[in-house]
């Protein structure tokens, strides 16, 4: 039976890897891609983490469930329903031990003091509410957590609950904690929030810690396995271990990208020690696109993370959900392919599924193993749901890509997240507006200007009319809350 490996690194851009075209030194996941075929139009499923790794566990748009808009605190409540299938029960039910190592950021029941434990399936539960509160310090640290990894197919977990910058900063092992954060954090480093620590804990520990988990797990198996390893880096706080630091010449950040290679390399030696490499489907790409407003993240004029095209991470331009994707697969996927047909992370379960000789429905994902191995040429006008940190909406759809929102959408370019939150309008538990009797929005010919430059929105309003129509079809879901009741006429 096949093997499958997925590397989700974080906020690593379409412009990152060597085999991109970037001057980071890549040479493991270059190898991969020599080996394999190389993705040059694969999208996540959102522009910003916890939607994307929602759509990735489970194959659907992360706005069908409680989470509209905006990302998860590390102190969230667990978003995939617990009888939904993941990457990991589907490949259990199948026979394979599976294992997952590094952020989460889907998550957890934690139990508070008082006894409670928060659900995000309630009605109106609020999901965002770390940015007001506390920070996890009315959290029982002693307890299990619940609705994680292990309550979702995954035989071994080790890992953090959200980012390097949010609480609480401390590793998780199975369903507990790795210690009791019982202290206020000591150091902070860029963009860290306020919250408690375990003793020991060390962000700069993390990535290589996470790596030798999952090599050891992958060196224990004796059946099938799914290796799921979810990398920090090159997500802000960038504290490269000090044998990676220094190894891009191009700063922290790129340093943070040879680190997710040298985890990639660190797992394939793992797969060759045990003569299990060339039976693995062994995939890596990202979960959103990279930030670029940061000035001490590295000059843009020597290195562009995004590649050429526009906007950054939770936009709705490219740069916000434009990912590198590589997979190999000896014997069925042809050494140095290029697919250029549109995919998307959701379809990451239904094709590890496949590859494991089982078939599964998803409301958002396809099975792309065809398209993978050169069987198929994929379809160029595949509708693909582009969504943004703000919640706004944007679809794409062959030649076409209408976005539904002025700016970026409410990303991190102009106008940003933060405009919306100074408006009011952009309230992180908030529905996301659709202004129907002043419609306003973006539509590009991605065929001829796929650098998203020339707005065409008034030039061509029946093109606009039939994807805004399309778009509603799709999210079509009386249980989702979306906001397409009304139609585009005015």
């Amino acid at each position: 039976m096949t093997n499958v490996v997925v590397v989700l690194a974080d906020d690593m851009g379409w412009g990152d890897l060597g085999c991109y075209g970037s001057a980071i030194p890549t040479p493991n996941v270059d190898r991969l891609a020599a080996e394999g075929v190389r993705a040059t139009d694969c999208h996540s499923a959102s522009a910003v983490c916890t939607p994307s790794r929602y759509a990735l566990m489970t194959g659907r748009y992360a706005w069908r469930g409680p989470l509209k808009n905006f990302v998860l605190m590390g102190h969230g409540p667990a978003i995939i329903e617990p009888d939904r299938p993941t990457l990991a029960s589907v490949l259990g039910d199948a026979g394979y031990t599976c294992g997952a190592f590094g952020k989460w950021h889907l998550g957890l029941g934690w139990r508070h003091t008082d006894g409670s434990v928060r659900s995000a399936f309630t009605p109106g539960a609020p999901l965002h509410d770390d940015l007001e509160t506390d920070f996890g310090r009315d959290i029982d640290y002693t307890a299990p957590v619940t609705g994680g990894p292990t309550s979702l197919g995954f035989d071994r977990f080790f890992g953090i609950a959200g980012s390097l910058d949010m609480p609480p900063y401390a590793f998780i092992d199975q369903d507990r904690t790795v210690g009791v954060p019982s202290k206020e954090k000591e150091v902070y480093l860029t963009e860290q929030r306020p919250g408690l620590q375990a003793d020991g804990f060390r962000e700069q520990d993390a990535d290589v810690a996470f790596t030798r988990a999952a090599v050891a797990f992958v060196e224990e198996q004796t059946g099938p396995f799914l290796c799921y390893l979810a990398p920090s880096a090159p997500h802000r706080p960038n504290v490269p271990p000090d044998f990676i630091a220094g190894r891009s010449g191009l700063g922290d950040r790129a340093d943070g990208v040879c680190l997710v290679d040298w985890a990639v390399g660190e797992l394939r030696a793992a797969l060759e020690r045990t003569g299990r490499l060339d039976d693995t489907l062994f995939i890596v790409t990202s979960d959103n696109g990279a930030v670029t407003y940061f000035t001490d993240d590295g000059d843009p004029a020597r290195h562009a993370p995004n590649g050429d095209w526009r906007g950054q991470k939770g936009d709705l331009w490219d740069g916000g959900h434009r990912e590198p994707f590589i997979a190999r697969w000896p014997g069925r996927i042809p050494a140095g392919s290029v697919v250029d047909a549109p995919i998307c992370l959701t379809d990451v379960l239904p094709t590890a599924a496949a590859a494991a000789g089982r078939s599964v429905a998803c409301e958002d994902g396809r099975d792309i193993l065809p398209v993978l191995t050169g069987a198929e040429p994929g379809d160029p006008e595949r509708p693909i749901v582009h969504h943004s940190l703000g919640g706004r909406f944007a679809l794409r759809a062959g030649r076409w890509k209408a976005i539904f929102s002025a700016g970026s959408g409410g990303g991190f370019s102009e106008p940003s997240i933060s405009d919306l939150f100074a408006t009011g309008t952009g309230k992180a538990h908030a529905a996301p507006p659709w202004d129907a009797a002043h419609p306003r929005g973006q539509l590009y010919d991605v065929a001829e200007d796929p650098r998203e430059t020339t707005n065409l929105w008034d030039q061509h309003p029946a093109v606009v009319a039939a994807l805004y129509a399309r778009l509603r079809e799709i999210c079509r879901d009386p249980g989702s809350g979306l906001p397409f009741d009304v139609g585009l006429s005015a």
